[in-house]
């Protein structure tokens, strides 16, 4: 069995923690997760949208529960719902929610992480191994994954998935070839060849 090796001062030593590599946590990109407002039960039966009804029943909702929070607006019912359903919910949640954005609360989410890639200085990891943290999270959507592997492409030496102590590799930059040797001229001696002498008399 392999032993830990120890410090100067007697201390085991993190060979994971002193390694050049970086570990890149997409749950902490990661915005809070938005607040659902379903369509479905504002709905007749649950499958029809009628007009004076529906405008009944936002009047009726305690709109406070949204205060400050990034709302998403969506239907659970399989039912066709009016553009206008979702204008109206916009503007009662005008002034009160932070954001309102059409969509289930996952596929906002994945949006707005995505997004937060963008904003990532991407160079630190240039020439770097990096592994994406991934083991146990099921904040972060897939989505986010393959997009930072698809920026990491570009600076990074190697990309790993899950732990730095327990990864899987993922892909690593392509070796350069190796600079091709300069063609000889043709009729060219080796070096070290003796010159040839005159020719002889027949």
């Amino acid at each position: 069995m392999e032993i830990a090796p120890l410090s100067d001062d007697g201390l085991i030593v993190n060979r994971v923690a002193e390694s050049a590599i970086e570990t890149l946590d997409l749950a902490a990109l990661a915005p809070p997760e938005p607040v659902a407002f379903d369509l479905a039960p504002h709905l007749y039966r649950g499958l029809v949208l009628r007009e004076r009804e529906f405008r009944q029943g936002l009047k009726a909702t305690n709109w406070s529960a949204y205060d400050g929070a990034d709302v998403a607006v969506s239907c659970s019912a399989d039912a066709l719902v009016p553009t206008w359903a979702y204008m109206l919910v916009a503007a009662r949640l005008d002034g009160i929610a932070a954001s309102v954005t059409a969509g289930t609360p996952a596929e906002i989410r994945q949006a707005r992480l995505v997004a937060a890639l963008a904003e990532v200085d991407w160079e630190r990891y240039r020439d770097a191994p990096v592994v994406l943290k991934g083991c146990g999270n099921d904040l972060v959507p897939l989505d986010a994954f393959v997009q930072a592997t698809r920026r990491l492409q570009r600076v990074a030496g190697k990309i790993m998935y899950g732990e730095p102590c327990s990864s899987v590799p993922v892909w690593r930059r392509p070796q350069a070839a190796p600079a091709a040797s300069a063609a000889k001229p043709l009729g060219a001696k080796p070096l070290g060849a003796k010159p040839a002498g005159p020719p002889r008399a027949t």
